[in-house]
Protein backbone atom coordinates (compact mmCIF):
# COMPACT_ATOMS: atom_id res chain seq x y z
CA UNK A 1 0.00 0.00 0.00
CA UNK A 2 1.58 3.40 -1.32
CA UNK A 3 2.01 6.23 1.77
CA UNK A 4 0.11 9.13 1.65
CA UNK A 5 2.71 11.20 0.31
CA UNK A 6 3.37 9.10 -2.32
CA UNK A 7 -0.29 9.47 -3.52
CA UNK A 8 -1.20 10.41 -7.54
CA UNK A 9 -0.67 14.16 -8.27
CA UNK A 10 -4.13 14.07 -9.85
CA UNK A 11 -5.33 12.29 -6.59
CA UNK A 12 -4.58 15.17 -4.58
CA UNK A 13 -5.38 18.04 -6.91
CA UNK A 14 -8.53 16.94 -6.60
CA UNK A 15 -9.09 16.46 -2.99
CA UNK A 16 -8.09 20.12 -2.77
CA UNK A 17 -11.08 20.93 -4.87
CA UNK A 18 -13.13 19.99 -1.73
CA UNK A 19 -11.06 21.58 0.83
CA UNK A 20 -12.31 25.48 2.40
CA UNK A 21 -9.25 27.63 3.18
CA UNK A 22 -8.17 26.46 6.60
CA UNK A 23 -8.18 22.66 5.93
CA UNK A 24 -6.56 23.66 2.17
CA UNK A 25 -3.53 25.25 4.78
CA UNK A 26 -3.95 21.88 6.96
CA UNK A 27 -3.70 19.79 3.51
CA UNK A 28 -0.20 21.81 2.93
CA UNK A 29 1.54 21.17 6.30
CA UNK A 30 1.33 17.44 5.65
CA UNK A 31 4.42 16.60 3.90
CA UNK A 32 6.81 18.17 1.57
CA UNK A 33 5.39 16.71 -1.39
CA UNK A 34 1.45 17.75 -0.30
CA UNK A 35 2.73 21.21 0.58
CA UNK A 36 3.45 21.80 -3.57
CA UNK A 37 0.24 20.85 -4.34
CA UNK A 38 -1.44 23.09 -2.31
CA UNK A 39 0.77 25.91 -3.46
CA UNK A 40 0.15 24.91 -7.00
CA UNK A 41 -3.96 26.41 -6.19
CA UNK A 42 -5.59 24.89 -9.52
CA UNK A 43 -8.11 24.17 -7.70
CA UNK A 44 -10.04 27.19 -5.32
CA UNK A 45 -11.04 26.30 -2.01
CA UNK A 46 -14.68 24.67 -2.13
CA UNK A 47 -17.45 27.04 -1.31
CA UNK A 48 -17.38 28.52 2.40
CA UNK A 49 -18.98 31.68 4.47
CA UNK A 50 -17.07 34.39 4.55
CA UNK A 51 -14.17 35.34 7.22
CA UNK A 52 -14.65 38.38 9.63
CA UNK A 53 -11.63 40.75 9.38
CA UNK A 54 -11.07 42.61 12.97
CA UNK A 55 -8.07 44.22 14.34
CA UNK A 56 -4.21 43.86 14.94
CA UNK A 57 -3.38 42.03 17.97
CA UNK A 58 -2.18 44.41 19.89
CA UNK A 59 1.07 42.08 20.91
CA UNK A 60 1.65 40.98 18.07
CA UNK A 61 0.40 42.94 15.55
CA UNK A 62 -0.73 39.91 13.74
CA UNK A 63 -4.34 40.34 11.74
CA UNK A 64 -7.00 38.60 13.85
CA UNK A 65 -9.58 36.95 11.30
CA UNK A 66 -13.01 34.74 12.46
CA UNK A 67 -14.24 32.26 10.65
CA UNK A 68 -17.73 32.19 10.71
CA UNK A 69 -17.77 28.29 9.40
CA UNK A 70 -15.62 26.71 11.86
CA UNK A 71 -16.76 29.82 15.10
CA UNK A 72 -12.26 30.01 15.12
CA UNK A 73 -10.28 32.98 15.21
CA UNK A 74 -7.03 32.83 13.34
CA UNK A 75 -4.01 35.63 13.77
CA UNK A 76 -1.88 36.26 10.69
CA UNK A 77 0.92 38.07 10.47
CA UNK A 78 0.30 40.53 7.34
CA UNK A 79 3.41 43.06 7.92
CA UNK A 80 1.63 45.22 4.97
CA UNK A 81 -1.84 45.74 7.55
CA UNK A 82 0.04 46.73 10.56
CA UNK A 83 -1.90 49.68 12.21
CA UNK A 84 -3.89 49.74 9.21
CA UNK A 85 -7.50 50.21 8.88
CA UNK A 86 -9.53 48.68 6.74
CA UNK A 87 -12.43 50.55 4.65
CA UNK A 88 -13.87 47.75 2.25
CA UNK A 89 -13.60 44.24 0.63
CA UNK A 90 -14.35 43.11 -2.78
CA UNK A 91 -13.18 40.11 -4.96
CA UNK A 92 -11.27 39.15 -1.60
CA UNK A 93 -9.09 42.01 -1.52
CA UNK A 94 -8.78 44.58 1.11
CA UNK A 95 -8.70 48.48 1.07
CA UNK A 96 -6.71 49.83 4.06
CA UNK A 97 -5.63 53.00 5.49
CA UNK A 98 -3.17 53.67 7.83
CA UNK A 99 -2.65 56.81 10.18
CA UNK A 100 -0.40 59.04 7.50
CA UNK A 101 -3.62 58.68 5.30
CA UNK A 102 -2.05 56.61 2.56
CA UNK A 103 -4.00 53.22 0.95
CA UNK A 104 -3.29 50.03 -0.31
CA UNK A 105 -5.17 47.44 -1.81
CA UNK A 106 -4.03 43.93 -0.87
CA UNK A 107 -5.17 40.33 -0.90
CA UNK A 108 -4.06 39.23 2.66
CA UNK A 109 -3.72 35.47 1.39
CA UNK A 110 -1.47 36.20 -1.35
CA UNK A 111 0.19 39.54 -0.28
CA UNK A 112 -0.41 40.83 -3.77
CA UNK A 113 -0.70 44.20 -3.16
CA UNK A 114 -1.34 47.90 -4.85
CA UNK A 115 -0.25 51.75 -3.82
CA UNK A 116 -3.15 53.83 -3.73
CA UNK A 117 -2.59 57.48 -4.86
CA UNK A 118 -3.41 59.91 -1.96
CA UNK A 119 -6.91 60.41 -1.13
CA UNK A 120 -8.89 63.26 -2.42
CA UNK A 121 -9.37 66.29 0.45
CA UNK A 122 -11.93 64.97 3.09
CA UNK A 123 -14.17 68.11 3.32
CA UNK A 124 -13.23 71.52 1.43
CA UNK A 125 -11.64 72.55 4.55
CA UNK A 126 -8.90 69.78 5.20
CA UNK A 127 -6.95 68.41 2.68
CA UNK A 128 -4.73 65.07 3.60
CA UNK A 129 -1.70 66.52 2.35
CA UNK A 130 -2.06 69.29 4.25
CA UNK A 131 -2.23 67.36 7.35
CA UNK A 132 0.31 65.29 6.42
CA UNK A 133 2.66 68.17 6.22
CA UNK A 134 1.88 68.77 10.20
CA UNK A 135 2.94 65.52 11.34
CA UNK A 136 6.38 66.05 14.07
CA UNK A 137 9.37 64.69 12.23
CA UNK A 138 9.58 62.38 14.84
CA UNK A 139 6.11 60.33 13.82
CA UNK A 140 6.65 57.14 15.04
CA UNK A 141 3.31 55.68 14.18
CA UNK A 142 1.64 56.34 16.88
CA UNK A 143 -1.97 58.49 17.45
CA UNK A 144 -0.90 62.11 17.83
CA UNK A 145 -4.63 63.29 17.92
CA UNK A 146 -8.14 61.91 16.99
CA UNK A 147 -7.42 64.37 14.03
CA UNK A 148 -5.78 61.49 12.35
CA UNK A 149 -7.80 58.78 14.15
CA UNK A 150 -10.62 60.23 12.73
CA UNK A 151 -8.81 61.14 8.70
CA UNK A 152 -7.94 57.45 8.70
CA UNK A 153 -11.24 55.71 9.24
CA UNK A 154 -13.63 58.41 7.57
CA UNK A 155 -11.63 58.99 4.32
CA UNK A 156 -12.86 56.37 2.67
CA UNK A 157 -16.46 55.05 4.03
CA UNK A 158 -16.87 52.32 1.12
CA UNK A 159 -14.38 50.89 -1.61
CA UNK A 160 -14.91 48.35 -4.16
CA UNK A 161 -13.67 46.98 -7.08
CA UNK A 162 -15.60 46.08 -11.04
CA UNK A 163 -13.08 43.16 -11.43
CA UNK A 164 -10.90 40.64 -9.74
CA UNK A 165 -7.38 41.90 -10.14
CA UNK A 166 -5.80 38.16 -10.55
CA UNK A 167 -8.24 37.60 -13.19
CA UNK A 168 -8.41 41.28 -14.90
CA UNK A 169 -5.53 43.82 -14.71
CA UNK A 170 -8.04 46.59 -16.45
CA UNK A 171 -10.27 46.73 -12.78
CA UNK A 172 -11.57 49.80 -11.68
CA UNK A 173 -11.71 50.70 -7.76
CA UNK A 174 -14.60 53.28 -6.83
CA UNK A 175 -14.46 54.70 -3.45
CA UNK A 176 -16.99 56.53 -1.57
CA UNK A 177 -14.77 59.34 0.75
CA UNK A 178 -15.45 62.29 2.75
CA UNK A 179 -18.26 64.15 4.69
CA UNK A 180 -20.55 63.29 1.71
CA UNK A 181 -19.25 59.90 1.01
CA UNK A 182 -18.49 61.10 -2.54
CA UNK A 183 -17.77 58.64 -5.61
CA UNK A 184 -14.42 58.52 -6.72
CA UNK A 185 -12.16 55.66 -9.25
CA UNK A 186 -9.01 55.19 -9.63
CA UNK A 187 -7.38 52.50 -12.29
CA UNK A 188 -4.12 50.92 -12.26
CA UNK A 189 -1.72 53.35 -13.66
CA UNK A 190 -3.94 56.13 -12.81
CA UNK A 191 -1.33 59.16 -11.00
CA UNK A 192 -4.74 60.02 -8.32
CA UNK A 193 -8.46 59.67 -8.02
CA UNK A 194 -10.76 61.29 -10.24
CA UNK A 195 -13.84 62.71 -8.52
CA UNK A 196 -17.05 62.18 -10.04
CA UNK A 197 -19.79 64.60 -9.91
CA UNK A 198 -22.10 63.86 -7.17
CA UNK A 199 -25.53 64.95 -6.30
CA UNK A 200 -26.22 67.42 -2.82
CA UNK A 201 -26.76 64.19 -0.85
CA UNK A 202 -25.25 62.28 1.14
CA UNK A 203 -24.27 58.85 -0.65
CA UNK A 204 -24.67 55.16 1.23
CA UNK A 205 -23.52 52.75 -0.83
CA UNK A 206 -22.07 51.45 -5.04
CA UNK A 207 -22.26 48.60 -6.73
CA UNK A 208 -20.88 47.16 -10.19
CA UNK A 209 -23.40 46.09 -11.88
CA UNK A 210 -23.85 44.48 -15.66
CA UNK A 211 -20.99 46.85 -16.83
CA UNK A 212 -22.39 50.01 -14.91
CA UNK A 213 -21.37 51.33 -11.39
CA UNK A 214 -24.46 52.20 -9.39
CA UNK A 215 -25.30 54.40 -6.23
CA UNK A 216 -27.53 54.52 -3.61
CA UNK A 217 -28.12 57.65 -1.92
CA UNK A 218 -30.46 58.95 0.48
CA UNK A 219 -34.33 58.33 0.17
CA UNK A 220 -33.15 55.65 -1.94
CA UNK A 221 -32.05 57.75 -5.01
CA UNK A 222 -30.24 55.27 -7.62
CA UNK A 223 -27.93 56.88 -9.81
CA UNK A 224 -25.40 55.47 -12.51
CA UNK A 225 -22.26 56.87 -13.30
CA UNK A 226 -21.80 58.25 -16.52
CA UNK A 227 -17.59 58.27 -17.52
CA UNK A 228 -18.33 60.01 -21.06
CA UNK A 229 -16.48 63.60 -20.63
CA UNK A 230 -16.38 64.53 -17.37
CA UNK A 231 -17.26 61.80 -14.91
CA UNK A 232 -21.00 62.56 -13.38
CA UNK A 233 -23.78 60.93 -11.69
CA UNK A 234 -26.99 60.51 -13.90
CA UNK A 235 -30.29 59.79 -11.96
CA UNK A 236 -31.75 56.54 -13.31
CA UNK A 237 -35.64 58.02 -12.50
CA UNK A 238 -36.87 55.56 -10.83
CA UNK A 239 -38.53 56.74 -7.75
CA UNK A 240 -38.54 54.07 -4.52
CA UNK A 241 -40.17 55.22 -1.62
CA UNK A 242 -38.98 54.38 1.82
CA UNK A 243 -39.86 50.85 2.96
CA UNK A 244 -39.61 51.30 6.71
CA UNK A 245 -42.66 51.67 8.89
CA UNK A 246 -43.52 55.26 10.66
CA UNK A 247 -41.66 52.95 14.29
CA UNK A 248 -38.54 52.75 12.50
CA UNK A 249 -36.27 55.01 11.17
CA UNK A 250 -33.46 54.88 7.73
CA UNK A 251 -30.21 53.57 9.01
CA UNK A 252 -28.12 52.73 5.75
CA UNK A 253 -28.56 51.07 2.41
CA UNK A 254 -27.07 48.29 0.52
CA UNK A 255 -26.72 47.44 -3.21
CA UNK A 256 -26.09 44.20 -4.39
CA UNK A 257 -25.64 42.03 -7.54
CA UNK A 258 -27.92 38.83 -6.31
CA UNK A 259 -27.38 36.32 -9.35
CA UNK A 260 -28.03 39.10 -11.78
CA UNK A 261 -30.59 40.72 -10.48
CA UNK A 262 -29.73 44.14 -8.80
CA UNK A 263 -30.60 45.05 -5.00
CA UNK A 264 -31.43 47.27 -2.72
CA UNK A 265 -31.14 46.46 0.92
CA UNK A 266 -32.70 49.04 3.15
CA UNK A 267 -31.42 48.96 6.92
CA UNK A 268 -33.79 50.73 9.84
CA UNK A 269 -33.44 51.03 13.10
CA UNK A 270 -33.61 52.91 16.06
CA UNK A 271 -31.18 55.23 18.67
CA UNK A 272 -30.09 54.17 21.79
CA UNK A 273 -29.88 56.40 25.03
CA UNK A 274 -26.95 56.99 23.99
CA UNK A 275 -27.65 58.10 20.36
CA UNK A 276 -25.90 55.04 18.44
CA UNK A 277 -28.02 53.75 16.14
CA UNK A 278 -29.13 50.10 16.60
CA UNK A 279 -30.66 47.89 13.80
CA UNK A 280 -34.35 46.84 13.38
CA UNK A 281 -34.56 45.04 10.68
CA UNK A 282 -33.97 44.71 7.11
CA UNK A 283 -36.02 45.18 3.34
CA UNK A 284 -35.03 44.32 0.19
CA UNK A 285 -36.11 45.91 -3.05
CA UNK A 286 -35.15 44.77 -6.16
CA UNK A 287 -35.58 47.61 -9.05
CA UNK A 288 -36.37 46.61 -12.38
CA UNK A 289 -34.55 49.70 -14.29
CA UNK A 290 -35.81 48.74 -17.57
CA UNK A 291 -39.62 48.27 -16.41
CA UNK A 292 -39.31 51.25 -13.86
CA UNK A 293 -40.86 49.87 -11.56
CA UNK A 294 -39.83 47.60 -7.94
CA UNK A 295 -40.47 44.45 -6.23
CA UNK A 296 -40.54 44.22 -2.63
CA UNK A 297 -38.78 40.75 -2.07
CA UNK A 298 -40.25 38.46 1.18
CA UNK A 299 -37.08 36.11 1.07
CA UNK A 300 -33.79 35.75 -1.04
CA UNK A 301 -34.26 32.30 -2.36
CA UNK A 302 -32.74 30.57 0.69
CA UNK A 303 -29.67 32.61 0.30
CA UNK A 304 -27.94 34.81 2.89
CA UNK A 305 -26.23 38.17 2.50
CA UNK A 306 -23.73 39.90 4.26
CA UNK A 307 -23.84 43.46 4.21
CA UNK A 308 -21.04 46.14 6.22
CA UNK A 309 -18.19 48.04 4.83
CA UNK A 310 -17.65 45.51 2.44
CA UNK A 311 -18.98 44.96 -1.19
CA UNK A 312 -22.06 42.91 -0.25
CA UNK A 313 -21.65 39.00 -0.16
CA UNK A 314 -24.65 36.18 -1.17
CA UNK A 315 -24.01 32.77 -0.42
CA UNK A 316 -26.14 29.59 -0.98
CA UNK A 317 -27.19 28.66 2.26
CA UNK A 318 -28.20 25.07 1.44
CA UNK A 319 -24.54 24.42 0.35
CA UNK A 320 -23.21 25.52 3.29
CA UNK A 321 -25.96 24.37 6.03
CA UNK A 322 -24.06 26.78 9.00
CA UNK A 323 -25.27 29.83 7.33
CA UNK A 324 -28.81 30.98 8.29
CA UNK A 325 -31.14 30.43 5.60
CA UNK A 326 -33.19 33.67 4.41
CA UNK A 327 -30.36 35.89 6.82
CA UNK A 328 -28.79 39.23 6.39
CA UNK A 329 -25.83 39.38 8.29
CA UNK A 330 -24.57 42.90 8.93
CA UNK A 331 -21.67 44.88 11.15
CA UNK A 332 -21.90 48.65 11.22
CA UNK A 333 -19.07 50.34 12.38
CA UNK A 334 -20.06 53.27 15.01
CA UNK A 335 -20.82 56.99 13.92
CA UNK A 336 -19.24 58.70 17.06
CA UNK A 337 -15.55 59.41 16.93
CA UNK A 338 -13.88 59.97 20.48
CA UNK A 339 -10.87 58.59 22.32
CA UNK A 340 -12.70 56.60 24.43
CA UNK A 341 -14.44 54.56 21.98
CA UNK A 342 -13.81 53.72 18.36
CA UNK A 343 -15.41 50.88 16.11
CA UNK A 344 -18.43 48.92 15.60
CA UNK A 345 -21.42 48.09 18.48
CA UNK A 346 -24.45 47.25 16.03
CA UNK A 347 -23.97 43.51 14.49
CA UNK A 348 -26.02 39.98 14.31
CA UNK A 349 -28.22 38.24 11.81
CA UNK A 350 -31.35 39.27 10.41
CA UNK A 351 -33.93 36.33 10.37
CA UNK A 352 -36.09 37.76 6.62
CA UNK A 353 -38.92 34.31 7.44
CA UNK A 354 -39.80 35.34 11.36
CA UNK A 355 -38.36 39.19 10.93
CA UNK A 356 -36.01 38.41 14.13
CA UNK A 357 -32.46 39.66 14.82
CA UNK A 358 -29.68 36.91 16.56
CA UNK A 359 -25.99 37.17 17.30
CA UNK A 360 -23.07 35.40 14.80
CA UNK A 361 -20.25 36.21 16.90
CA UNK A 362 -20.41 35.85 21.00
CA UNK A 363 -17.17 37.99 21.59
CA UNK A 364 -17.37 41.35 22.95
CA UNK A 365 -14.63 43.67 20.88
CA UNK A 366 -15.78 47.31 21.82
CA UNK A 367 -13.01 48.42 22.99
CA UNK A 368 -10.60 51.75 21.64
CA UNK A 369 -9.28 51.76 18.30
CA UNK A 370 -10.33 48.19 17.49
CA UNK A 371 -11.45 48.26 14.03
CA UNK A 372 -14.90 47.92 12.18
CA UNK A 373 -15.49 44.39 11.54
CA UNK A 374 -15.18 43.74 7.43
CA UNK A 375 -16.66 40.66 5.48
CA UNK A 376 -14.44 38.85 3.19
CA UNK A 377 -14.37 35.80 0.78
CA UNK A 378 -10.70 34.37 0.98
CA UNK A 379 -9.62 34.39 -2.81
CA UNK A 380 -6.14 33.00 -2.08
Amino acid sequence: MAAWSDLAIDVLEHITSFLPLPDHYRFGAVCKNWRSISRQKRHPPTPQLPWLVLEDDKETRNRKFYCLSEAKHYSIDIPELHGRYICGSSYGWLFAVDLKITGILINPFTRECYELPPFPGYSAYTNVSTLIEKMPSDYNGEPIGWTFEEMQTRIVWKAILSYDPKERSDFTAMILFGEMNEPAFWRPGDPSWTVIDGLDCSMDDILYFKGNFYVVAEMNLLSVVDFECKPKLIEVGLEIPAQISVEGCGLQRYLIDFNGHMLLIERFGHSDTNDKSITDGFIVIEPKLEQNCYNIWDDIDGYALFSGRNACIHVDSCRLPKCKKNGIYFTHPTESISPVEFGFHDSGVFDMTNKTIGTFYSVEVIFPHVDSPVWITPNP
